[in-house]
């Protein structure tokens, strides 16, 4: 496998997938499984802080210990012991569980989910297909996720994602995707992965989900 299979550049010949690890010497080490256009990467990153905190600020993640494989799955994972740093830029998606979240009181995690709505969506990001959750301040339409924004990075929780009818990851904590691939969003029904159909009859009165998706 070439050690240029990035297709961005930071500069000259070096490519983004290389440089310095001494940068995140002081910083935790935390399981690293991430998907670019055509290559997936698994092995330990540096950060400080909350990962979608750190992706966000859209500088290269030091990485060690780092495997890779064909998105196609056409080859097992081998060892890059060249790779280590990505650019965010790079990633389409990055798989999160408990271990990339600082340790937070009861309290505290309560605090971060208050006060927002979740749906549940299909999110279209070539190659790939996430469904999950999204949790979005009220007021908030889950298209508006394909507006410009300040986040890079958008978590959906409870996740899986596949690419055609093979599933690539299935029911993780949190995906993060990177919003400058996102071509397109749709809620669904979780037990299906569709848009939910619409029963005969009238709605009871309240907010219906067709009311949320206007």
């Amino acid at each position: 496998m070439p050690f240029d299979f990035l297709r961005r550049r930071s500069g000259g010949d070096q490519p983004r997938g290389s440089g310095d690890p001494s940068a995140g010497e002081r910083e935790r080490g935390i399981p690293f499984d991430g998907m670019t256009e055509e290559w997936r990467l698994v092995g330990t990153m540096q950060i400080d802080g909350r990962l979608s905190d750190v992706v966000n600020r859209r500088e290269p993640i030091v990485l060690s210990e780092v495997s890779w494989a064909p998105l196609d799955g056409s080859e097992a994972l081998a060892p890059a012991p060249g790779l280590k740093t990505i650019d965010p830029y790079d990633l389409i998606l990055i798989m999160a569980g408990q271990s990339t979240l600082p340790t937070q009181s009861d309290s505290e995690k309560v605090a971060h989910r208050v006060h927002k709505v979740s749906y549940d969506v299909a999110i279209e990001v070539p190659p790939f297909r996430v469904v999950g959750t999204v949790l979005l301040y009220p007021g908030s339409d889950p298209n508006r996720l394909l507006d410009r924004a300040t986040e890079m990075f958008i978590p959906v929780v409870d996740a899986t994602a596949s690419i055609g009818e093979r599933v690539v990851a299935d029911h993780v904590d949190a995906i993060l995707v990177n919003r400058f691939f996102l071509r397109g969003v749709e809620q669904v029904d979780r037990a299906t992965g569709e848009r939910p159909q619409k029963l005969p009859g009238q709605p009871l009165g309240g907010i219906s989900w067709q009311d949320r998706t206007r």
